[in-house]
């Protein structure tokens, strides 16, 4: 089923942003006396709720020194927290351009796995994001990719049906999630790459239409 439209949606980091920027989890594991990696294990085990919105950026990192074992206090939190969120602010700027550029001819959307707090500051950097037809964060929606309700929420917010999205991400499980939902998928290397991809994708669609 298809409602006629023509909609990507964007995953962010890795496609649009950049990822994390090299060194900050050094640079946080030094600042609780921590060994790298262990530091870096705590980091992620602990992240899917907090990707998810079920717990607070507090919570957050709460877990994260418990779990390694050292002691909570508010000013470690917020230092951790800053520098968590100033990691992961790069975009690549062609790949912005190119996001706009696809206005003309398409709807544009966003979905990204990011914790709440870490949204807003993003946002706030990046306010050429309020324009897209929809943006969707996992901390703000309460669920995370590869989940099939976080797709669930872009078709029902859109009010459009799986085959209108062109989905990309540059994680593969994640675009074989969007593709059992009904979407169409691309796995993301470069911006070339997805520009032909998306440039094939288009007449399909219009022929569809005729």
């Amino acid at each position: 089923m298809s409602t006629d439209r023509n909609i990507v949606l964007f995953d962010l980091f890795g496609v649009i942003a950049r990822h994390q920027r090299p060194g900050a989890l050094e640079k946080m594991a030094a600042r609780c006396h921590a060994a790298t990696d262990a530091f870096t294990a705590a980091y992620w085990a602990c992240r899917p709720p907090y990707d998810a919105g079920r717990q607070s950026a507090p919570e957050y990192w709460t877990a994260v020194l418990r779990r390694l074992s050292l002691s909570v206090d508010a000013d470690t939190i917020e230092e951790l927290r800053l520098t968590d969120i100033d990691s992961w602010s790069r975009v690549d700027n062609r790949m912005v351009a190119y996001v706009q550029s696809l206005r003309s001819v398409a709807e544009v959307a966003l979905l990204s796995n990011i914790p709440s707090d870490h949204a807003d500051a993003f946002l706030t950097a990046q306010p050429g994001l309020h324009s897209l037809d929809h943006v969707a964060f996992s901390g703000k929606i309460k669920m995370a990719k590869p989940a099939p309700a976080a797709f669930h929420h872009c078709v029902v917010a859109m009010r459009a049906a799986p085959a209108d999205f062109f989905f990309v991400d540059d994680r593969e499980r994640n675009v074989r999630a969007g593709r059992a939902t009904g979407m169409n998928g691309h796995v993301f290397t470069d911006r070339d790459e997805l520009a032909a991809a998306i440039d094939t994708w288009l007449p399909t669609r219009r022929s569809t239409k005729t």
